[in-house]
């Protein structure tokens, strides 16, 4: 069965605002000296940085890099938008304005190579709350004068002793864990193991094995 395209006034609206965002910033690198391809390539290049950050951010969770390139790539495209409104003379253009253009090649290189290749910063990470304490076994109240009882070996008690249970996991550090699975693979093509998910987490290794478990199921 076939999906009937139906029109969406949200994704109109979007086309529209990002093919007049575009037609700006070709008129502001036109205006500033960058004629012909060039002209053309600012645009994209701003566009693309924009995409890359909102990737990141929505790949990795918010962070400060991505927010930082979101913010820059952001403020471009506004700034020529505002820029084409009347308040710059397009003819004859400031020095400041020809200086950005000439330099947002090299400052988007960075930003695309810094979202690309940098590993999400450990202050960036989701927080974990700690596992809850077990709490102390209260002592048995006295019911009389104080009996002599025979010693009794502990050690076979704590031999026998059930293992630790694994430590509770949130919800959302599981779907955040999710999505930097997905990225692994898509990444590399393999499944990303356990030491790889805990570098990437910032977390201890009980919880990263109980993540893991919960990210198998």
């Amino acid at each position: 069965m076939t999906r009937q395209f139906r029109p969406d006034a949200v994704l109109i609206q979007a086309v529209i605002a990002g093919a007049l965002s575009f037609a700006h910033l070709h008129d502001i690198a036109a205006a500033a000296g960058q004629t012909g391809w060039k002209a053309w390539a600012y645009p994209t290049s701003v566009d693309l940085l924009l995409v890359a950050a909102w990737r990141r951010l929505r790949t990795d969770g918010p962070s400060r890099l991505a927010w930082c390139w979101f913010l820059v790539a952001l403020v471009a495209s506004l700034g020529a938008n505002v820029a084409t409104a009347g308040f710059l003379d397009l003819a004859n253009p400031p020095a400041w304005l020809r200086f950005g253009v000439a330099g947002w090649p090299a400052l988007a290189f960075l930003g695309g190579t810094l979202l690309a290749h940098s590993p999400t910063a450990a202050g960036d990470r989701v927080p974990v709350p700690p596992a809850p304490a077990a709490s102390a076994p209260e002592p048995a109240p006295a019911s009389g004068p104080a009996e002599s009882l025979p010693a009794v070996d502990e050690a076979p008690a704590l031999s026998a002793a059930a293992p630790a249970p694994a430590p509770p996991v949130p919800a959302a550090l599981v779907e955040h864990a999710r999505k930097v699975a997905d990225d692994h693979r898509a990444r590399t093509g393999t499944p990303i193991d356990t030491d790889t998910l805990r570098a990437r987490l910032g977390v201890p290794a009980p919880m990263a094995d109980a993540i893991a478990t919960r990210l198998a199921d």
